[in-house]
């Protein structure tokens, strides 16, 4: 069984995490974080073993036992009937409101049919998606579920922010995402006239791994979602025509997908936000001609997290270098005191950095 299947029941990469949010995982008072060891160096030998070094092997024994025992658990659970996606051509500017109709009917049915399964959660958050005010770009209700939801007239925008999740983000927490993008929106719009002619787009275009995972710790669901950022980056495009400005706002393991992405992202703007790496040591090996930015809350936990990128039985465990350290050459901007939930708090100083890059008020954003 590969080391990427199951879960581990230490802390992961996102999400709920055991403990009050903001705080890292246990370690000795006074033990210093690990940041930025040698790829490989981690699992060396021939000198003593740093209290960093100690954590990581055992975190990936944890990984490793897990990897063996949750998978027979995780294989019993029921699956959601939903029916396949909605046949649909490539969408342009002129088709939008013909395809938001027909992946809001698509909600619909899924709704029902989760309904006469017996799950009415699952129901109930298909039969939200199916509202007429909501502008579906695409639908999935299959298995954990797909969506991307616009907000704003994306056809006319100037400017389009696209939000990309990490962890435990499913239509079942679907609305949690929602409303990190809208009030990203809302931000925009409260900016003057520079916010009514952008579009927000909420992007849950794969299938993200759970928190407490092994998938939380390897890059295989980036590497399978990267493709279909690109791919939908790509679509957008001819939406919105070639002269809109796009920025690319990803959270936590959503990070790895855009790192996973980038050099292929026809994009203005890269954003990390709470990442545990970008799956590279530096900026310069996204290979991408966007701007990257980084950002850290002071209360997030993933600052306790390992910057390590190792092999592991064939597997690579960890995603590298830590974006906002100065070593990796981005724009490191203040995201003030908040935790790993709190990016995008209406009111926040990171929410107003976001806007202020979003709309290219790139002087006015400030650093950390």
């Amino acid at each position: 069984m590969g080391v990427r299947e199951g879960r581990f029941a230490a802390q992961g990469l996102d999400g709920r995490v055991a403990g009050r949010q903001g705080r890292g995982p246990q370690q000795k008072r006074g033990a210093p974080p690990v940041n930025e060891p040698a790829r490989g160096r981690a699992l060396g030998r021939g000198s003593p073993p740093t209290r960093g070094r100690r954590r990581l092997r055992a975190l990936l024994a944890v990984l490793v036992a897990a990897a063996v025992v949750v998978p027979l658990t995780a294989a019993s659970r029921p699956r959601i009937p939903a029916p396949f996606p909605a046949d649909l051509a490539v969408p342009t500017a002129s088709t939008l409101e013909d395809a938001y109709a027909s992946n809001r009917a698509n909600a619909e049915s899924a709704a029902r049919m989760a309904a006469a399964h017996g799950d009415l959660h699952r129901a109930s958050a298909d039969d939200a998606l199916a509202q007429p005010s909501r502008r579906l770009l695409t639908f999935d209700g299959r298995g954990s579920g797909r969506v991307t939801e616009v907000f704003g007239d994306l056809a006319h925008a100037h400017r389009v922010a696209v939000l990309v999740p990490g962890a435990d983000t499913s239509l079942d927490t679907y609305e949690r995402f929602r409303a990190s993008a809208a009030a990203v929106h809302d931000a925009l719009a409260q900016r003057g006239s520079g916010g009514r002619d952008t579009a927000v787009v909420a992007w849950l275009g794969y299938t993200t791994p759970d928190t407490v995972s092994t998938s939380a710790l390897t890059p295989g669901r980036a590497d399978e979602a990267a493709p279909e950022l690109r791919e939908f980056v790509s679509t957008m495009r001819g939406i919105t025509g070639p002269d809109t400005r796009i920025s690319i706002l990803c959270h936590s393991y959503g990070s790895v997908v855009c790192g996973r992405a980038a050099d292929r992202l026809n994009i203005e703007e890269l954003v990390l936000l709470a990442s545990p790496g970008a799956g590279t040591e530096s900026v310069a090996g996204l290979r991408t001609r966007a701007r990257v930015w980084a950002a850290r809350g002071g209360g997030d936990w993933v600052a306790e997290v390992p910057k390590i990128e190792v092999d592991l039985l064939g597997t690579t465990v960890g995603f590298g270098s830590d974006p906002v350290s100065p070593g990796f050459g981005a724009r490191v901007f203040s995201a003030g005191g908040g935790g790993h939930s709190d990016y995008f708090r209406p009111g926040s100083v990171s929410l107003a950095n976001l806007a202020r890059i979003v709309l290219g008020e790139t002087t006015e954003v400030t650093r950390a």
